[in-house]
This record gives C-alpha cells, structure tokens and sequence, in this order.
C-alpha cells in the first residue's frame, strides 16, 4: 500500500474509532447516572450497616464514571478534530486523553478480575442484616426500610434453610408479596446483570483506548514529518480554477484586440472569452512575437 494511500486509511478508522468512543462514553456517562440516581442502590444505601461508607463509595465511583465519560467525549473530540485539520497539537492532547482513560479503565479491570462478587456480597450482606434485625425484634425497627428495599427488588423475605418460616418471617410476606421471588437471588441476579454491563463497558473501554492511541500516534507522526499533511497536499496540488475564469483571466492579459486590418487575413475568430463574433482564424500560426493571436482556454 502507498504511504499517501496508508494516511488517508488511517484517517478514515481515527474518524470511525471516535465515534464509537463517542458513543461509548454517552454509554458510561448513562450507567453512571442510572447507578447513581437509581432506586436500587439508593436503598441498599439506607438498609447498610455503615451507611457514610457506603455513600461515600457510591458517590466516588459516579464521579469516577463521569470524568472517564468525558475524558472519553474530550479525546473523540480532539481526535476528530485534528484529523480533519491536520492539527499535530490536538492529536497529541487527544492521545492524553485516551492515555488516562486507557490506564483508569486498565485499574477497574484489574479490580474486577480479583473481586467478581465484593458489590453482591456487601449488598447481600446489607439486606441480612436488616431482615435479621426485623424479625428479631419486636419493635420492627427498620421495618420500613426493608419494605422500601423489597419493593424495589420487587421480592420477598428469603427462603429458610428447613423451609420453615416464622410468625414474624410469614408476616412480612402476605398476599401478592408471597409470589414474589427470593430476595438473595432477586438482589444477586440484578447486581450480575449490572455488573456483566460494567464489564462489557470497561473490555470495550479498553479495545478502543488501546486502538485510538495507536492511530493517534501513527497520524501525530505523520503531521510532525510534513510529508502528508494536509496543507502540502494542498500546494503541491493547487485546486484548478474554472475555465469560465481562466478564459476572462487571459482575456484580461492581453491589452490589444484584434485590428479590421487584421480581417482579411483571416486572423479573426470567434472567441469565447470576450464573447465577440469574429471570423475563423487562419490555418498558419502567427509569426512569433507578433503578438496578434488572441489567447484563449477551451471550455
């Protein structure tokens, strides 16, 4: 393939790779929002057993998800940017960007890879927590709470190991509410589903970071040489003018029209640049230096 030829490839996948990472980061901005401004999470929050830690935690990894969404917005951005303008200094501020993302996204996978199940286990550990102290106590304190959490896990209770259920065990799940499923698994099975997500974003994250750093580069690189930049594309291939202009251009140049002497013989001709009607010209060019031939461009 052609250096020239490898360039223009080269910029057509930085244009296509920044709109999927445009795409992707839209995608984790939304998953941030949804985990943070959701029902589910804000209820385990209010049913754990030290609820500032808790907050705390969650309000980190929205924040963490929102910069990584913008830093991802910011590099699409400036990639798409200084490939159509050839700009050396936006593609390397592009490549940054995708650096970061590319290393955060790098420490969230490993974090994944060695604790797959720490998020269902906390919150499996929470609604224990809060059931056990509800059906033991006789106040029903934090009653309220696991309704709220039931609710919006849309289940109920949780089966007991001998299939045997208390007074207070069978009166949180009366009616309707005794068709629903095991809260354990209705929590755990949301958790997986929202963490799978997770996982897809941050392997996706990843594969586009590592490939828009490698065209980032190859294009930064080739802005720095010169030899297929954009603006010497453009002197070395000047855009043609059209022939409408070049024909009143030349007509222009040349101060002296064609004399009635020069009629006889033969030398008028229609010429389209000054739009006059003239007699054919003669078959023998003119004598050099002359300087009676009308000069003029076909259309």
């Amino acid at each position: 393939m052609e250096p020239c030829r490898r360039v223009r490839v080269a910029k057509c996948q930085m244009l296509a790779t920044s709109f999927f990472v445009l795409l992707l980061g839209s995608a984790m901005a939304a998953t941030a929002a949804l985990s943070y401004f959701g029902p589910h999470f804000a209820v385990i929050g209010h049913v754990s057993a030290d609820r500032r830690t808790y907050e705390a935690v969650h309000h980190w990894a929205f924040f963490a998800g929102i910069v990584l969404a913008a830093l991802l917005t910011l590099g699409a951005v400036l990639s798409a940017a200084a490939t159509v303008r050839g700009a050396g200094g936006l593609m390397a501020a592009a490549f940054l960007s995708f650096a970061l993302v590319f290393c955060a996204l790098a420490q969230a996978a490993f974090w994944r890879l060695h604790n797959p199940t720490q998020v269902e286990d906390a919150a499996l550990d929470a609604y224990d927590r809060a059931y056990d102290q509800v059906v033991r106590s006789a106040s029903g304190t934090g009653r309220q709470e696991l309704v709220a959490m039931q609710d919006t896990f849309w289940c109920c209770g949780k089966s007991s190991p001998l299939g045997l259920l208390g007074g207070s065990e069978a009166d949180l799940c009366q009616g309707e509410e005794a068709t629903r499923q095991d809260c354990l698994q209705g929590i755990q099975s949301f958790l997986r589903v929202h963490g799978n997500i997770v996982s897809t974003l941050i392997s996706l994250g990843l594969a586009f970071t590592a490939y828009a750093m490698l065209l980032s580069s190859f294009i930064w690189f080739t802005i720095r040489s010169g030899r297929y930049s954009v603006s010497q594309r453009a002197r070395s291939h000047p855009p043609q003018e059209p022939r409408v202009y070049r024909c009143i251009q030349e007509g222009s140049r040349s101060p002296r029209r064609p004399s009635k002497a020069d009629a006889p013989k033969g030398r008028l001709s229609p010429s389209r640049c000054s739009g006059q009607l003239l007699l054919p010209r003669d078959t023998h060019p003119p004598a050099h230096g002359s300087g009676d031939a009308t000069v003029c461009t076909r259309m």
